[in-house]
């Protein structure tokens, strides 16, 4: 993606394996590969059930830490709450410059609201039904099910049609973009930089460009007909609407 954090030196990803996909995690550690560093890779959750025996060979493969955890009592998550107990000791030993939370779970969203609140980036990864609370808390969300289907493809495989047509019929997306370069500084001609306009974007909400099968926020722009990105200044993107 055009618009980038700085590198940073340790990033914990922590994953709830009862709520999320292990098929996923190549693509989810690719991504975190944005921030820095991923020193920390822990999965939590009851592997002694059947649904999760996926995660014997995932762990061993990806260097992940799994962390059991037995059920307490029936309807009660001790995943959750050793999760997030390890989040905040992670936070206040200082060490964890970001955090990637691998689940679909809205109950991690108090978890992420306080980890931002001290500056710290966080990543989060879930399905396409993730509640809404989760995602807006994120500094990111990324659905885990576009990062699949992403990865199958061709690297060098244009994005579908698909992704252009799902974007156009996003009105909510469609006026944050909008939003977004209103806001941005604009030259005499009305261009503005693409980095900028990503930025003020992101700030206002968690959208990344992969949800919607792209792989640069200049091709999630060019989809959409009514905006003309150009390289300027060195190579620099800029990007202009055109209408």
């Amino acid at each position: 993606m055009e618009t980038s954090h700085e590198t940073l030196s340790n990033i914990a990803l922590l994953i709830d394996a009862d709520n999320t996909q292990p098929k996923a995690i190549d693509a989810v550690l690719t991504v975190m590969a944005e921030l820095g560093q991923v020193n920390i890779r822990r999965a939590y959750g009851n592997f002694a059930k059947g649904n999760l025996s996926k995660w014997d060979s995932i762990t061993n493969k990806y260097g992940i830490r799994p962390h059991q955890q037995f059920d307490v009592s029936k309807g009660k998550n001790a995943t959750d709450m050793a999760m997030t107990i390890d989040a905040i000791d992670l936070l206040y030993q200082g060490k964890v410059d970001g955090f990637g939370i691998m689940s679909s779970d809205s109950d991690f969203t108090p978890l992420v609201m306080r980890l931002r609140q001290d500056g710290i980036l966080v990543y989060g990864f879930g399905s396409t039904k993730t509640p809404q609370a989760f995602k807006a808390a994120c500094t990111r969300f990324i659905d885990i099910d576009q990062l699949i289907k992403a990865a199958a493809a061709a690297d060098d495989q244009p994005p579908p049609a698909s992704s252009a047509a799902s974007v156009a019929a996003d009105t909510e997306l469609v006026e944050l973009i909008g939003a977004a370069y209103k806001e941005a500084k604009r030259d005499e001609q009305g261009w503005a930089r693409l980095q900028q306009v990503g930025q003020i974007a992101g700030n206002r909400s968690s959208f990344d460009v992969r949800n919607y099968g792209f792989t640069t926020l200049s091709d999630l722009f060019r989809s959409l007909g009514n905006f003309k990105v150009e390289p300027r200044d060195g190579g620099q993107l800029w990007v202009k609407r055109l209408r």
